[in-house]
């Protein structure tokens, strides 16, 4: 019997070639778009799943707000991991790492620099999954001055890996003892470092100081620990453990210090949630957005279900033709469980077909995705043996959900009035395929606006006034050691260079620190300011392009600017002062503030955007010393290529040993913004592909239409109807579809764009435009695929048309 059911269902799809190619494409198409999505998705909810312990894994987060500004960090203070080891029974080990940068390591003659360098205690390696190729993990950091490298860096330098008990020199002064080689971190990880750094060498790592947060904080719990009952205990911990400091440095206890609206808070995040759900100051690597995730999920869902909504639509749609079929069968004792039975298989032979190709095409289009979306998503042999029987399961669902309807819509018929030919024909009396073209065109209106939107939004980031000018600098990264200014003066003199100044503190590469002023030489939590410190020479805010609205700049000649500062519009308000020029502020110069540093207001400088434009501008003061870490220049020049070359042939005769590294502020500046512009450009991409499905089933319901309306057609020409009527007659009923798709959709769209703008401190308000446009642009993608069929039955032989059955 079910070879029988194959073998009929074959002939049948052979038979209506152009149903079965456009059942088949728009079906594959729609699968092919959930396999990359699920490859992406799968691949975004399974970071630092590698680790073995990671369900037992966490993170010490930080909030505080403290001075009228409030911020929140992946980094917490020095002694809170033993002070949570001797505490909490429940916490087998603690973790930190301390992120300092990076270092010039030497290779030969040349010094290179290397970012992905971290320091680390030597529990790391009981608590994350890092194996070890060479070594002893028991002692590999137990000593100063030691290090683990990964394979790839032990390659790098000394092209082998076994390379234990080898010294790598960093900055030409410090060697470090190699005493393990570890396998390099996986892809899916939060963090991605090549250097791991003894945390014994560090003096910082011993420091008591509560109120001072440099360190990444990581807790692995014992086996049924409650991590909702440790949770509940960290604000007790606080007041026990940060309490004493409190009340030495600000004279109050910690319960009034809260009472107040203040907050130094601790709190626990899953190490698998990080890369998604985690976006904080001191975040070990640029993390991903659970957004995302949902809505690619969603998308993915969308597209499935156009394309089954096609499959539906198409095999309603040619009921008539099949009606004759199904009546001589009832008429010959076919029962309905057996129409019911051809039909599906017929389903589920489409849908095996559209599976496999769908197969071929996310495997052929994988490297387009991975480089679209900066990813490097492969397919193993074990994900194809995971995904086989999801295959199998969707192809069954996916059979059995689309063809469903049609299979019980057909097999309903009754053989009298079919053989009468009483059905309702063509595209006229489908209630459900008008609501599904109803359905999956306001799917893809949707979609479409979505896109405009974030391509709008994406725009207004790339054209705002950030308060700098980003246009034309070159930055040269060092360390340029004691060679800085000398390098400086040398490129000033060029003449393609208009200025330079020597900072790592850049709006792009922000490297400063956050500390407390005061309005007056005491702590006093009323009088505070939370605050960035940037320290830069007096060349940064003219080669910036910044504006002063008071006061001055630094100058090199006035000896007292050694202690002062140049706050921004966002400080002078916090501060609430009449007058900020020529002011005083406060800065304790040790833990316990014993001591107060005073610094002079000289100069108010206008707000510029130095962090994402999702959050506002906050406070922020320049002070006026030597940062060494990077050189940028603003250029005047049509020829580039010569000026780099000028400027590195002054960097090597300056820094001879340092490796030459450069970038452009504009490139800098995209790259914070790069994910929001992958995925937008992945959004359109998706976009359209749910556009060509749902015009697939367009045209194949218009081919039908109009098949149908063949003998209306032909007695209407002869009537002398011309071309313009008859593609009229035919197009505005779908038309009229598409305008009730462009009514449902755009207020659900408005609503959706809205929430994720919110996300944006410095947003574009969503325009009337989008809304027409793509209205505009979805009723004439729907009138162009109907209209090819229809010019076509327009232009048909009147006699052919009118002749009989």
């Amino acid at each position: 019997m079910i070879r029988n059911y194959i073998k009929t269902a074959y002939r049948s799809l052979i038979k209506n070639k152009g149903f079965t190619i456009l059942n088949v494409l728009g079906l594959a198409l729609g699968l092919a778009t959930c396999l990359i999505i699920v490859f992406y998705v799968s691949d975004e909810l399974n970071f630092d799943s590698y680790n073995k312990k990671a369900d037992r894994i966490y993170r010490i987060n930080e909030e505080i707000k403290f001075g009228g500004n409030e911020n929140s960090y992946a980094v917490s203070p020095a002694p809170v991991a033993a002070a949570l080891k001797n505490d909490f029974p429940e916490i087998e080990l603690v973790a930190r790492f301390r992120n300092q940068g990076g270092n010039s390591v030497k290779k030969g003659n040349q010094n290179i620099k290397e970012d992905m360098m971290i320091y680390a205690d030597h529990s790391i390696l009981d608590i994350f999954t890092l194996p070890m190729i060479y070594g002893n993990p028991a002692t590999a950091l137990t000593e100063p001055n030691t290090i683990i490298i990964t394979e790839r860096i032990a390659k790098k330098y000394f092209d082998r890996t076994n390379v234990v008990g080898q010294v790598l020199v960093f900055n030409n002064t410090d060697p470090y003892k190699i005493t393990g080689v570890i396998k390099d971190i996986p892809l899916q990880s939060h963090f991605h470092f090549d250097f791991f750094i003894s945390m014994t060498g560090l003096d910082e790592s011993r420091d008591n100081a509560w109120f001072s947060s440099n360190f990444n904080t990581y807790l692995l719990l014992k086996p049924g620990a409650d991590i909702k009952r440790l949770s509940a205990k960290l604000p007790g911990f606080m007041h026990k453990n940060a309490g004493p400091q409190m009340e030495s440095i600000l004279h109050m206890t910690f319960d009034k210090f809260e009472q107040s609206g203040d907050f130094f808070r601790l709190n626990l995040i899953p190490l698998k949630k990080i890369h998604l759900e985690s976006n904080r100051v001191g975040e070990l690597g640029p993390n991903g957005n659970i957004q995302y995730v949902y809505i690619f999920s969603a998308i993915a869902i969308f597209i499935l279900l156009i394309a089954c909504v096609n499959f539906m639509n198409l095999s309603t749609a040619r009921s008539s033709n099949r009606a004759r079929e199904v009546g001589v069968r009832k008429v010959l004792g076919s029962p309905r469980k057996y129409l019911v039975a051809q039909f599906l298989t017929e389903s589920i032979m489409v849908t095996l077909a559209a599976t496999v190709i769908a197969v071929f095409i996310s495997v052929t289009l994988l490297p387009l995705f991975n480089q679209m979306a900066a990813k490097e998503l492969t397919i193993t042999s074990q994900m194809v043996l995971k995904l086989l029987p999801v295959l199998l399961a969707l192809i069954l669902i996916i059979g059995f959900l689309a063809g469903s309807y049609p299979a019980l819509f057909l097999s309903g018929f009754q053989p009298i009035d079919v053989l009468k030919g009483k059905l309702a024909a063509g595209f006229k009396g489908g209630r459900l395929r008008s609501f599904l073209v109803v359905f999956q065109f306001a799917i893809s209106i949707f979609l479409i606006i979505g896109t405009l939107v974030i391509y709008n939004q994406l725009k207004y980031i790339q054209s705002k006034d950030l308060g700098y000018n980003r246009s034309h600098i070159l930055i040269v990264w060092g360390p340029l050691g004691e060679s800085a200014k000398a390098m400086k003066n040398e490129v000033k003199h060029l003449s393609g260079v208009e200025n330079a100044t020597l900072t790592l503190c850049l709006p792009t590469v922000n490297y400063g620190n956050t500390t407390s002023y005061f309005k007056e030489p005491m702590v006093d939590q009323k009088k505070a300011m939370l605050t960035q410190v940037w320290t830069v020479d007096e060349d940064y805010i003219n080669t910036l392009g910044m504006k002063m609205i008071a006061g001055r700049n630094f100058s090199k000649d006035i000896y007292s600017d050694s202690t002062a500062i140049i706050i921004n519009e966002s400080a002078a308000k916090l501060l609430n002062l009449a007058d900020p020029l020529n002011q005083f502020l406060y800065s304790p110069a040790d833990n316990m503030a014993t001591r107060m540093n005073k610094f002079h207001i000289i100069g108010i400088i206008k707000d510029f955007n130095f962090k994402s434009l999702r959050e506002n501008v906050t406070p922020l003061l320049l002070t006026l010393g030597e940062n060494r870490g990077a050189l940028s220049m603003r250029i005047k020049t049509s020829n580039i290529p010569l000026l780099l070359d000028q400027i590195k042939s002054k960097f090597k005769q300056i820094v001879s040993d340092q490796q030459f590294r450069y970038s452009f502020m504009d490139d800098d500046f995209d790259s914070i913004y790069r994910a929001e512009d992958r995925m937008g450009k992945i959004f359109v991409t998706f976009t359209s592909l749910a556009i060509i499905i749902a015009c697939l089933g367009l045209f194949g319901l218009a081919a039908y239409a109009a098949e149908q309306r063949t003998k209306e057609i032909g007695i209407r020409k002869v009537l002398g109807a011309n071309i313009i009527t008859i593609v009229r007659m035919l197009s505005v009923d779908f038309i009229k579809l598409v305008i009730i798709s462009i009514l449902i959709a755009s207020p659900l769209a408005w609503f959706v764009m809205k929430k994720w703008l919110q996300g944006f401190a410095y947003r574009q308000e969503i325009q009337w435009w989008v809304f027409a446009i793509a209205g505009l642009g979805a009723i004439l993608i729907a009138f162009i695929t109907i209209s090819f069929q229809s010019i076509r039955a327009a232009l048909a032989n009147s006699a052919t048309s009118l002749k009989a059955e």
